[in-house]
């Protein structure tokens, strides 16, 4: 597996399941969202599902976790936006959560669109 970022996915990975709880009520009580907890729970499936793809270390490795970077940043940005017009919860961990989120699949997509290929992703 190519350590860092893997490292990196992982982090992702992690980072919405735990938000995902968290809107389930599970981690923090009062932050509930049913919505948000979907939508979240999907997308570290999505990216659990791109770090297995680099465990592999396939010729299709790269795309595949590309790919479940890309779906993970637009559906970050859709629940932005949706806070943003006043949809959903409005807290601020909501707010520092989603900038960490688009800041790390925004490292991760562009540290994976610079290496050419799965093995050179260590």
């Amino acid at each position: 597996m190519h350590s860092a970022i893997a490292i990196l996915v992982l982090v992702e990975t992690c980072l919405y399941v735990l938000a995902s709880l968290t809107h389930a009520g599970i981690v923090l009580e009062g932050h509930e969202h049913r919505q948000a907890m979907i939508a979240e729970a999907v997308i570290s499936a999505v990216l659990l599902l791109g770090l297995i793809s680099l465990g592999l270390d396939r010729s299709w490795s790269r795309t595949a976790a590309i790919f479940a970077q890309s779906f993970a940043l637009l559906g970050t940005l859709v629940g932005a936006f949706t806070i943003a017009i006043g949809v959903g919860p409005q807290t601020t961990l909501d707010y520092l959560s989603h900038a960490v989120m688009i800041l790390l699949l925004a490292t991760g997509l562009v540290w994976l669109a610079r290496s050419r290929s799965a093995s050179s992703l260590g």
